[in-house]
């Protein structure tokens, strides 16, 4: 857990203005449709701070920061890759491409995506839709 969660201020900082709005956007886009537990924390080796959306001991996604960088991470157990594999032409090249070039291990595909901008929201809406059916009405 982190000692002191960074304010808007400290995360437009590290990150920049542009993509503190698009982790903004995004933030919004998860919870209009999921009620979570959010747990801030340090972002390991690679990033600054983590920004995890759980419930009931299972992650939905992550968001992370760094400097001039954010990302989605999203898992895709065996099951959940075989709903993706059906449906993957449906989705960017873009999300197939890090699909495909990403390491499948033990408990599934860590899928990191670095959005710059709002256009992978759509995608990033289906792949939350196969690891959870939104719980908001």
């Amino acid at each position: 857990m982190l000692d002191k969660i960074p304010n808007a201020e400290e995360m437009t900082a590290l990150v920049g203005k542009s993509l503190y709005d698009i982790w903004n956007k995004l933030c919004i886009l998860i919870d209009e449709k999921y009620e979570m537990e959010c747990l801030w924390n340090k972002g390991g080796k690679a990033w600054t701070y983590e920004y995890k959306y759980r419930r009931g001991g299972k992650t939905l996604c992550a968001l992370y920061a760094r400097e001039n960088c954010v990302g989605f991470m999203i898992i895709l157990g065996k099951d959940e890759r075989l709903k993706f594999d059906k449906d993957r032409n449906s989705y960017s090249k873009e999300v197939q491409k890090i699909y495909d070039e990403t390491k499948t291990y033990h408990d599934g595909k860590w899928l990191m995506f670095e959005p710059t901008d709002t256009a992978l929201f759509d995608d990033f809406v289906r792949l939350l839709g196969i690891k959870r059916k939104p719980n908001r009405k």
